[in-house]
């Protein structure tokens, strides 16, 4: 526990008012976020602002990045949201919603206790950015109806396009007051945005904006309640003056089959959220991270939060740079921010019931808008097939399918797409020029007559074994067509090896024994060169005709092609002698 707990006890005045500054600047942007973000999901804003409390906290304490904050993200909401979309009655909704705080975290805690965070990195940046994409999509369309100030129609279980033309056709009347507040938000944060990064001033845009709307709709009796309870634009409600407090939730065994998927998507996005932030933030201050903590600390967080009525959360890339950028120097900074939004909510919590919700949707188009990155879709899409199809299917079945279930199938796919790619084998004839030069042979060279020389690239694994037996095949009819018996095959870019590949390798050196065919390997790896030694091959394989890939002055494929020459009799004139062999043979490829 300790060293989870290693805050730097050279902690100095200088370092707790950097960090004070910081945390107070990620707080003010933390709050209006975390609403916004609860609002995506689909719960109270409460929620957001309690999981921007204890899991800012809980992640900072034993976190191992210094500037790495914590709490409600976009994407991970709009998860949550997908995954309680099966349940209807809101009690339900938000007992289902600590249960699957409890099942992140639990799923998290065992990645990083079996230490499987790197499993992480096999999932494709093309598939993070295509449900990034669609994510945006699904996130602006979710906020139309609070935009425009009418009641959400449609059902949980029903397509959000499907929700979104109920909303339109049946919601009610749009509300222009609600269509005013929301587009002037709008129109602020654009123009606070542009006065901030010029004059490079603290980001507050987004929370003055808030003010500034909840302010105006409040002050021309928008947001006050009528004699009859009811309000011209419709608002967040209140949120309770007090801190989040220890709550077991109910728990019904069929929810957790329900959660199941959206809990590991959940899990798998939230680690690779807060990975990925760290480590680009990483780069700039060289600090060393500990990925498998970092996993920890996620999990050990949402599964606290879950226990104390929170959103599940992750790394903000957002939160995380203001910190950075803010002068923010050790963990402490993440635990003031708790702290100082704690305070603002037993202040002001109970103002929160003057925010008006198409407020809260013009915050979300905008950051609806920033979650797409249209710059690096651009790239990807002029740069490769394979990514583009990646970041298309992802997307696509975030909004059509599932947005839970969007990553799942993006991994999926790029697993069935790249394992035919990873089994692609080449194979390039080689030949000796009269200069004694190795090379790959031209049209114009004349075919070999006493030595074959062969180099194979490519995965040796159980996808390729179809394409390796195919071309070992191939070099058994071209040797006994050309009635030539010294083969010589370079396997230094063959690379992870398996039994079923050397299965068909072992096949082919027995028959070519059989047949008076000397078969000589050439650039063995060492990773070769041990399964070579446990599947036994040195038991029936003479010793001299494996020649290992070392780090010497010649290469193992000159060896073995001087020694195919030496033993098959057959020197040309223009061939050189033994001894001027280890002179002069070069070897281009």
């Amino acid at each position: 526990m300790s060293s989870l707990l290693n805050f730097n006890f050279d902690y100095n005045g200088d370092a707790a008012r950097r960090d004070l500054v910081a945390g107070a600047t990620v707080a003010a942007i933390a709050i209006p976020q975390a609403m916004a973000y609860a609002l995506i999901a689909g719960v109270d804003p409460r929620f957001g602002l309690y999981s921007a409390i204890v899991v800012t906290v809980i992640a900072s304490i034993f976190g191992s990045s210094s500037h790495l904050i914590n709490g409600p993200t976009n994407a991970i909401s709009l998860l949550v949201f997908g995954a309680l979309a099966a349940f209807d009655e809101r009690f339900e909704t938000y007992q289902a919603m600590f249960l699957l705080a409890i099942m992140v975290g639990t799923l998290q805690i065992l990645i990083a206790v079996f230490k499987l965070g790197d499993l992480t990195r096999y999932v494709s940046e093309s598939v993070i950015l295509g449900f990034m994409a669609g994510a945006g999509v699904l996130v602006g369309v979710g906020q139309v109806g609070n935009f425009l100030g009418v009641a959400k129609k449609g059902s949980g279980d029903q397509s959000v396009l499907v929700q979104l033309w109920e909303t339109l056709t049946k919601g009610g009347a749009y509300n222009p007051h609600a269509i005013g507040l929301g587009i002037a938000t709008i129109v602020l944060v654009l123009l606070l945005r542009r006065v901030i990064n010029k004059y490079k001033l603290p980001q507050m845009d987004m929370l003055l904006a808030l003010i500034a709307a909840t302010v105006v709709a409040a002050s021309l009796q928008w947001s006050i309640p009528t004699e009859d309870g009811k309000t011209i634009v419709s608002v967040v409600g209140k949120v309770p003056a007090a801190l989040p407090s220890f709550h077991i939730p109910e728990i019904d065994f069929e929810w957790l089959s329900k959660l199941f998927s959206g809990a590991v998507a959940i899990s798998l996005l939230g680690l690779l959220e807060a990975l990925a932030v760290a480590k680009s933030i990483a780069c700039y201050t060289r600090q060393p991270l500990d990925y498998n903590r970092q996993c920890l600390a996620e999990g050990v967080a949402n599964l606290a939060g879950g226990f104390f009525q929170c959103l599940p959360g992750s790394g903000s890339l957002t939160r995380s740079s203001i910190n950075y950028q803010a002068g923010g120097v050790t963990r402490m900074s993440g635990i003031y921010s708790g702290i100082i939004i704690a305070i603002v909510v037993l202040l002001f919590g109970p103002y929160a019931r003057f925010i008006p919700k198409s407020a809260l949707a013009g915050l979300l188009f905008i950051t609806a808008a920033r979650l797409i990155d249209w710059k690096r879709l651009g790239y990807a899409f002029r740069a490769s097939w394979f990514d583009a199809a990646l970041i298309l299917i992802t997307s696509l079945s975030a909004i059509f399918i599932s947005v839970d279930e969007s990553i799942l199938i993006g991994v999926a796919v790029s697993v069935i797409i790249f394992v035919p790619r990873a089994s692609k084998m080449t194979i390039r004839e080689l030949v000796v020029t009269p200069e004694r030069v190795v090379r790959e042979r031209q049209p114009q060279d004349p075919p070999a007559d006493s030595v074959l020389i062969y180099d194979i690239e490519g995965e040796l694994f159980f996808g390729a074994a179809p394409e390796l037996d195919r071309y070992l095949e191939e070099l058994k009819e071209k040797t006994a067509h050309a009635k030539i018996n010294y083969l010589v095959i370079r396997l230094r870019r063959t690379r992870n090896p398996d039994v079923v590949a050397i299965e068909h390798l072992e096949r082919f050196l027995r028959d070519a024994e059989k047949n008076g065919l000397t078969v000589l390997l050439a650039g063995v790896r060492p990773d070769l060169a041990k399964i070579l030694v446990n599947a036994g091959f040195l038991n029936w394989l003479p010793i001299e005709q494996i020649f290992l890939e070392e780090d010497e002055q010649y290469s193992a494929t000159i060896k073995a092609v001087r020694y195919a020459y030496e033993i098959s009799g057959q020197r040309k004139k223009e061939n050189p002698t033994a001894s001027e062999l280890d002179e002069s043979w070069y070897y281009l490829i």
